[in-house]
């Protein structure tokens, strides 16, 4: 039996709101760990910031791309591009 749209949209606005939550969740963990190493004290424009993340999840997906491996095999503490200024 088919589902009526009302019963769809319904089914679609309490998954949205299930996706913000989750969202909301995520970034304030992300957001607690990044205070806590120190990010809050450094200024970076946020597109070099989003560069930076961006190469850290690649270090941690499965599989990661070649891009992501390479910035894996470079050493910590090693310069990523993005200099800290202060």
């Amino acid at each position: 039996m088919k589902k009526p749209s009302r019963q769809i949209r319904d089914e679609i606005a309490r998954l949205q709101d299930q996706l913000k939550q989750a969202e909301t969740r995520e970034a304030e963990r992300i957001g607690r760990i990044a205070l806590k190493a120190g990010m809050g004290e450094i200024e970076i424009e946020e597109a070099a910031l989003l560069s930076a993340f961006e190469e850290i999840a690649g270090r941690f997906r499965k599989g990661g791309s070649p891009t992501a491996k390479a910035a894996a095999a470079v050493a910590p503490g090693a310069s990523s591009g993005v200099a800290e200024q202060g």
